[in-house]
C-alpha cells in the first residue's frame, strides 16, 4: 500500500529534469499568452441584466418567472433581434450555407443565455464582439418581452371588455323592455305606483267619494298592481346588476387602454469597458501548468523506460 502510493520516484524526476521542466512550463506560458491575444482569439464583452415579472397574469400552471423564461426564449423574439441587429452578416454567416438557418441559431444560443436566478429572477447575458452590440441587445429583448406581454394581454383582455359589454347591452334592452311595459300600463290604465294609489282609492270609498272613476282605477290596480310591483322591483336589481358589471367593465377597459410595462428590471445593462473572454491569465495559468504536468508524466515514462533496458 505504501509503494502504491509513494510519489518519490516522480519527485526525484522533477528535480533532475527541473530546468528543463521550468523552461517548457514558461515556454507554454508565453505561447499561451501570445494565442489567447486578440490576434488569434475575438475578445467578447458581457452585458446582462436582472429583472422581474409585473403586472401579469397566469396563463397555466406555470409560474410568471417560468412565463418570462418562455416569452424570452421564443423563436418570435429571436428572429426579430437578429434582423434588428442584421446578426446574419454580424455573426459573418452566409445565405449560401447549406444549414445557415441551424447555425444562426446556434450561435445565438452561444452569445444570448436567459436563465432563472437562484431568486427566481431572470437573467439575460448577452456576449458579443462589440460591447454597445451586446447592452443594446439585452435592451431589445427586454423591449420586445413588454411588447409581446402587452399584445397578449390586449387580445385576452379585449375578449373580456367585449363580454362586459354585450352584457351591458343585454342588460340594458332588458331594462328598457321592463320600462316600456310600465309606461304602458301607466299611459293606458293609470296605474304608476302602486301603494299610494291604493292608499288613495281606499280613501275615497271611506270619504264617500266613490263612483266610476274610483271603481275603474280599483279595478285597473286589482289586474295591474302586481304587475307594477314585479316591474319595479326587476329595474330596481337589475339596476344594481348593471352598476355592478358596469364597474367590471370600466376597470377592464381601464387596463385594456392603460400603457404598461411587464417587467421589472432590478440590474440594468450596461456598456462593459473591459472583455469577458478570453481571461488572458486563467489560459496562460492552464497552458503553464498542462504542460509541466505534460512533461514531467512524459518524462517519468521515458526515465523509467531506459533504466529498465
Amino acid at each position: 500500500m505504501n509503494n502504491y502510493f509513494d510519489n518519490t520516484p516522480l519527485i526525484k524526476v522533477f528535480i533532475k529534469w527541473k530546468w528543463h521542466l521550468v523552461i517548457i512550463t514558461l515556454v507554454a506560458a508565453i505561447a499561451g499568452a501570445v494565442f489567447s491575444s486578440s490576434t488569434f482569439i475575438t475578445p467578447m464583452y458581457k452585458s446582462e441584466a436582472v429583472l422581474y415579472p409585473s403586472n401579469v397574469a397566469a396563463y397555466s400552471d406555470e409560474t410568471f418567472t417560468e412565463q418570462m423564461l418562455q416569452i424570452m426564449q421564443s423563436n418570435e423574439i429571436m428572429d426579430a433581434v437578429v434582423e434588428k441587429f442584421d446578426l446574419m452578416n454580424h455573426y459573418k454567416i452566409s445565405k449560401d450555407y447549406k444549414y445557415w438557418k441551424t447555425a444562426l441559431i446556434g450561435e445565438y444560443r452561444d452569445n444570448v443565455r436567459i436563465s432563472r436566478t437562484p431568486y427566481d429572477a431572470v437573467l439575460i447575458k448577452v456576449m458579443d464582439k462589440d460591447p454597445e452590440i451586446a447592452c443594446a441587445m439585452v435592451k431589445e429583448i427586454i423591449r420586445l418581452y413588454d411588447i409581446k406581454v402587452g399584445t397578449m394581454h390586449k387580445i385576452k383582455r379585449s375578449e373580456t371588455v367585449q363580454m362586459y359589454k354585450r352584457q351591458l347591452e343585454e342588460k340594458q334592452q332588458f331594462i328598457d323592455s321592463l320600462k316600456t311595459r310600465m309606461a304602458e300600463i301607466s299611459t293606458n290604465y293609470g296605474v304608476v305606483e302602486y301603494e299610494s294609489q291604493s292608499r288613495e282609492v281606499t280613501r275615497g270609498y271611506i270619504d264617500g267619494r266613490g263612483g266610476s272613476k274610483n271603481d275603474e282605477m280599483k279595478s285597473n290596480l286589482e289586474q295591474y298592481g302586481p304587475e307594477i310591483i314585479a316591474l319595479s322591483t326587476l329595474i330596481e336589481n337589475e339596476n344594481i346588476t348593471y352598476s355592478q358589471v358596469k364597474l367590471d367593465y370600466e376597470q377592464e377597459l381601464r387596463f385594456y387602454n392603460a400603457e404598461m410595462t411587464f417587467s421589472n428590471v432590478v440590474s440594468e445593462p450596461f456598456v462593459a469597458d473591459k472583455k469577458s473572454f478570453p481571461v488572458r491569465w486563467v489560459v496562460v495559468a492552464l497552458c503553464g501548468l498542462g504542460a509541466c504536468l505534460l512533461s514531467l508524466l512524459l518524462i517519468y515514462v521515458f526515465d523509467n523506460k531506459s533504466i529498465k533496458e
